[in-house]
């Protein structure tokens, strides 16, 4: 499935398929992370259910610290 992720054009592996799965592929399941998708800001709760179609554009925020 092609989908715009963080403005990239991207091709994702066929088993990835919800937003829990994109984080796993990318290793950042473990981070803090904002995920919006098509525009909605999707919960935490939700990164399991909400599966993904092609041509979908997600936005994956994650959170550095530092001083």
């Amino acid at each position: 499935m092609n989908v715009v992720l963080n403005g990239e054009l991207i091709q994702l592996p066929e088993q990835v398929v919800c937003i829990a799965d994109v984080l796993n592929h990318f290793e950042i399941q473990d981070k803090i992370v904002v995920v919006e998708v098509n525009g909605e800001v999707i919960t935490k709760l939700e990164h399991q259910i909400t599966r993904l179609a092609d041509k979908d554009r997600i936005e994956i925020v994650h959170f550095v610290g530092g001083g």
